[in-house]
C-alpha cells in the first residue's frame, strides 16, 4: 500500500493514500505489464522488459485519440473546399447572367426602327409614335430624341389630319419641349370644334409644365364644362386615351371642387 501521503510521479500532487493519482488519475503503485507480466513501476510509460504501452488501452488505440483532432480538422477543411466551389461555381453563373444582360442592353437600345417603307403615312405617323410613347414612359429618353424627329417629318406628309393626330403630335411636341408648337395644335384643334376635349388637355397639359396657374385653371374649367357632352358623343379618339382624360377630369375636379356636382 502506498504512504499516508502519496506524491504523483506524473503530475507531482500530493494526495492520500489511493491506487490512482486524484489529480490526474494516473496510477501510484507498480502493477504488471499486459504483455509479458512484469511489474511496471508507477509512473512508468512502457514496460521495462517488453516495451509494451503501460497506459491505459492497448498501444494501437493510442493512434486514433492523437490522430482525431486533424482528422476532424481535415473532413473540415474538405467540407469548406466543398463549399467555396459551390459558392464560386454560383457566384460565376450570376456574373454570366449578368454579362449577357448587361450584353443584351446595348442591344435593346441600338435595335433599329421597324421598316415603315410599305406602311401609309399614317401607318408610319402611329407607328413612330407609339415606340415613342412607350420609350418616354420607361425613361429612356435616348430612344425619344432619336425616333421624335423622324415622327414629326411623318406628321407633316399626312394627308388627312384629325384631332387624334394632332393630339399625338402636340405630346411629341412636349416632349421635345416645343411648347408654342403644342399649343397652336390645341389651338387648331378648338377651332374645328371649340368643345374638344383634347385642346384643353393640351393646354392644360403645357400650362401645368410650365407652371402656370392661371392657364392650367382655365383649361380645368373649360374641359370640365364641356366635359359631359363630348363623352356622351362618343368620339373614337376618347377611347384610346381615355386613362389621361380621366386622370385631366380628376385632377380638374380637385382644383375645381365646386364643379364637381355639375359634372359628376
Amino acid at each position: 500500500m502506498p504512504d499516508q501521503h502519496t506524491r504523483c510521479p506524473a503530475c507531482r500532487a500530493i494526495g492520500a493514500p489511493s491506487n490512482y493519482c486524484t489529480t490526474c488519475g494516473s496510477p501510484l503503485r507498480a502493477r504488471p505489464c499486459r504483455e509479458c507480466g512484469a511489474s511496471v513501476p508507477a509512473g512508468a510509460r512502457f514496460c521495462g522488459l517488453c516495451g509494451a504501452s503501460a497506459t491505459d488501452g492497448s498501444p494501437r488505440s493510442e493512434t486514433p485519440k492523437a490522430t482525431l483532432p486533424w482528422t476532424v480538422a481535415a473532413v473540415g477543411a474538405v467540407a469548406l473546399a466543398a463549399i467555396l466551389i459551390v459558392l464560386m461555381r454560383r457566384d460565376q453563373a450570376s456574373t454570366a447572367a449578368a454579362a449577357q444582360s448587361t450584353a443584351a442592353e446595348p442591344a435593346a437600345v441600338a435595335e433599329a426602327p421597324p421598316d415603315i417603307s410599305s406602311m401609309s403615312p399614317r401607318e408610319r405617323f402611329d407607328r413612330l409614335y407609339n415606340r415613342i410613347m412607350r420609350a418616354a414612359e420607361s425613361g429612356d429618353e435616348a430612344t425619344v430624341t432619336r425616333f421624335t424627329p423622324m415622327a414629326l417629318m411623318a406628321y407633316a406628309q399626312l394627308p388627312d389630319i384629325d384631332a387624334d393626330a394632332r393630339y399625338h403630335a402636340a405630346l411629341l411636341k412636349v416632349h421635345t419641349g416645343d411648347a408654342d408648337g403644342a399649343r397652336a395644335l390645341a389651338d387648331t384643334i378648338l377651332t374645328k370644334n371649340p368643345s374638344h376635349l383634347f385642346g384643353y388637355l393640351i393646354r392644360g397639359t403645357v400650362a401645368r409644365w410650365q407652371k402656370d396657374e392661371g392657364a392650367l385653371a382655365s383649361s380645368y374649367t373649360a374641359f370640365l364644362s364641356h366635359y359631359d357632352a363630348e363623352i356622351k358623343a362618343g368620339r373614337s379618339e376618347y377611347g384610346e386615351h381615355s386613362r389621361a382624360i380621366e386622370e385631366f377630369r380628376q385632377a380638374a375636379l380637385k382644383k375645381k371642387p365646386a364643379n364637381a356636382a355639375s359634372v359628376q
